[in-house]
């Protein structure tokens, strides 16, 4: 006949799996008070029942906060960045910048102006269907989009805003 497994080995698997279901955050699974049972026998623990309504912690605040900001500053950066490269004339970086993933999920204001300069690049470049269709995605996102007046005389993008303009206003 087989001899039975060593108790200690019964014991660690018992241990073990209690951490599993502990570690799950099973609600209705008992969880132990490090204070001591009625006997006073400081090692011994009584189970403690978690009361099914009693609320989990909440994520932390704080660090939902910090993340938000190092998003936002990331935004702030690359857009910035992107003006700065199209005005020392590094149009081809500032295409790259102004179309990271940073500013495609920035607040509107942010992607408008970001689409502003990508499309004056592209014009710049000598590439005007791309800048229209940086205009284009502009104008989807916001109907009102509109250049200033000095932008809109350029001789370069100021045409070509004013095409994908009129196809906003005939649809």
């Amino acid at each position: 006949m087989r001899q039975a497994s060593h108790p200690h080995r019964a014991a660690r698997l018992l241990a073990a799996a209690l951490g599993a279901v502990l570690a799950a955050g099973c609600a209705d699974f008992p969880i132990f008070d490090k204070t001591p049972s009625r006997s006073g026998h400081p090692k011994a623990a009584k189970a403690v029942e978690r009361d099914a309504n009693t609320p989990r912690e909440a994520p932390s605040r704080p660090r939902d906060r910090d993340r938000e900001d190092d998003a936002r500053e990331a935004r702030d950066a690359a857009l910035k960045e992107g003006i700065r490269m199209y005005n020392e004339g590094d149009f081809n970086g500032a295409i790259k910048r102004l179309s990271g993933r940073e500013l495609a999920n920035g607040p509107l204001t942010m992607r408008l102006e970001a689409l502003k300069y990508t499309a004056f690049s592209y014009c710049v470049t000598s590439r005007p269907a791309q800048c229209r269709q940086a205009f284009d995605k502009a104008l989807r996102l916001d109907p009102d989009f509109d250049l200033s007046p000095g932008e809109h005389g350029h001789p370069l993008w100021g045409p070509v805003f004013t095409k994908a303009r009129q196809a906003v206003a005939q649809r």
